[in-house]
């Protein structure tokens, strides 16, 4: 089977539009979180979140075709042109089908159809717009994806609420080792702050209220933490295969070595208190790539902020790993820009590359009060240089879904 690579990077998060602000953001421990501009929250529980402040559409796509697309469509728009553009790879007429997209989302166009639905309430059926049905589905993002690059490949859409993207990177892969195309635009996007996105969250209780001290609410591990704090954002890299990756020079920002993924079978929202899950993924992810436990590096942690699912997942480490879990770094890039749901573990894989290839660890920031229950290294507060080669990037989601990417250091 052909061996899989990722030549191109895109991201657009909190901490910025673009991987060199993601990127130069995430080593100097910055944090994304801010007070809500996009809705009123004056009757929201939540006030802040992890918004994108800096993206301009127009910088990607012209006025008239984006008034057209919903903004989770916009978020993945401008990573996946970006990460297109950074891997140097031209579609053409030639190599155009074998060439695929799949773009992962969790919950697609609240922003449109809330603002779809009060005209339909206020107005009657007759103003609600044509575009609403194609603007709001999940599956608009790799859509508008093939049809502005001209990728005629593989082009689906997965969607498994925050493990979205990670389970898209992993078909991609597959795809490629199968032979089913030669390049693969994966990824994922999320564009969930709105006013039945906070309201839905906020009411079940799963997000932080920490208004008051709104920029350490997302404290992945901490004793304090209380939920997670909402993010919007995209990321897409752009996988191919080795040998193609080697015949037109092309840069290699990592190997990609396998996946795990398995259900909870448990709870609608909760994780197995053994760990079971998102063990599991990450015990398959290592079958699959034929690695030993202290093969890796480092893990780029689900690490939601959330009571149950930081305990859950340290006692997952601690069960596939055992006395070794005790030297494997884990941290959280939520700590820094939110849980971006279906767009998150594309962002969190992409840092996690770049961590192999500088040989950086990613900080947890707002570290302060250790957890009895979360005892191993999660590297507090900021980032460090270390050694390593290979690396795990966890994600759960709603439903029980859980998924682990591994990837291995280019050194060519």
């Amino acid at each position: 089977m052909e061996r899989v690579v990722i030549t191109g990077l895109g991201a657009v998060t909190p901490l910025g539009t673009g991987v060199p602000k993601f990127w130069d953001g995430v080593k100097n421990a910055r944090n994304g979180i801010k007070l809500i501009t996009r809705v009123d929250t004056s009757r929201h529980i939540v006030k802040f979140a992890g918004e994108v402040d800096d993206f301009n559409i127009e910088d990607f796509v012209d006025k008239k075709e984006a008034r057209r697309m919903d903004r989770f469509v916009h978020l993945s728009m401008g990573a996946s042109l970006e990460a297109l553009r950074h891997s140097g790879y031209e579609v053409t007429e030639e190599n155009a089908e074998r060439i695929g997209v799949i773009i992962g989302c969790g919950v697609g166009g609240l922003e449109t159809w809330e603002k779809e639905f009060t005209k339909f309430l206020e107005h009657g059926p007759d103003r609600v717009s044509p575009f609403l049905i194609p603007m709001m589905i999940t599956n608009m993002a790799s859509g508008h994806v093939s049809i502005h690059t001209g990728a005629r490949g593989p082009n689906t859409t997965l969607v498994s609420a925050c493990s979205s993207s990670a389970h898209s990177i992993g078909a991609a892969f597959d795809l490629i080792r199968r032979g089913e195309a030669d390049v693969m635009i994966a990824g994922g996007t999320e564009a969930p702050i709105s006013h039945s996105g906070l309201a839905g969250f906020g009411n079940m209780r799963a997000l932080s209220r920490n208004n008051e001290d709104y920029q350490h609410a997302s404290r992945p591990f901490d004793l304090n933490r209380d939920g997670f704090v909402m993010g919007e954002g995209a990321g897409t890299v752009i996988m191919e295969t080795l040998t193609g990756a080697k015949a037109r020079g092309a840069e290699i920002y990592g190997e990609m070595l396998s996946y795990g993924m398995n259900g909870d079978s448990y709870h609608m929202t909760n994780m197995p208190e053994d760990g079971r899950g998102i063990g599991g993924s990450m015990k398959l992810a290592l079958q699959h790539a034929g690695l030993n436990p202290d093969d890796v590096g480092y893990i780029n942690a689900h690490g939601t902020s959330t009571p149950t699912n930081d305990k859950v997942e340290t006692t997952a480490v601690k069960a596939v790993f055992g006395d070794y879990a005790r030297k494997l770094p884990i941290s959280s890039t939520k700590s820094q820009i939110g849980h971006l749901l279906g767009g998150g573990s594309a962002v969190e894989f992409i840092a996690t590359l770049l961590g192999l290839q500088e040989q950086i660890l990613p900080p947890t920031i707002n570290y302060a009060t250790p957890d009895p229950d979360c005892d191993l290294d999660y590297v507090p507060n900021v980032a460090r240089q270390a050694a390593f080669d290979v690396a795990l990037c966890n994600s759960s989601g709603f439903g029980g879904h859980n998924v682990t990417l591994a990837a291995r250091r280019w050194s060519g």
